[in-house]
């Protein structure tokens, strides 16, 4: 059993985005691991694991528009079921 079940991944558009306070932002209030924020000032990629995908996608949701959306069950996916 995987302690965080949800492969997270999604970009953000905007302006003024941060990598380090995105990165800073997650540490400090999400739990889950192998986080990967990673961009410019107009786009970020975000990869990450957890349990509350939901949490991520409305906190990136408020820096601006997030697309290319993709949550994965990586448990399922560990038994062979589509994720």
């Amino acid at each position: 059993m995987l302690e965080y079940r949800y492969d997270t991944q999604l970009l953000i558009e905007g302006e003024n985005l941060d990598e380090d306070k995105i990165n800073e932002y997650f540490v400090e209030n999400f739990k889950g691991d192998c986080l990967i924020a990673v961009g410019d000032e107009e786009l970020i990629k975000i990869h990450y694991h957890t349990n509350e995908p939901w949490k991520v996608l409305e906190y990136c949701a408020s820096l601006g528009e997030i697309y290319d959306i993709v949550i994965e069950d990586m448990e399922r996916q560990s038994k062979g079921l589509k994720g």
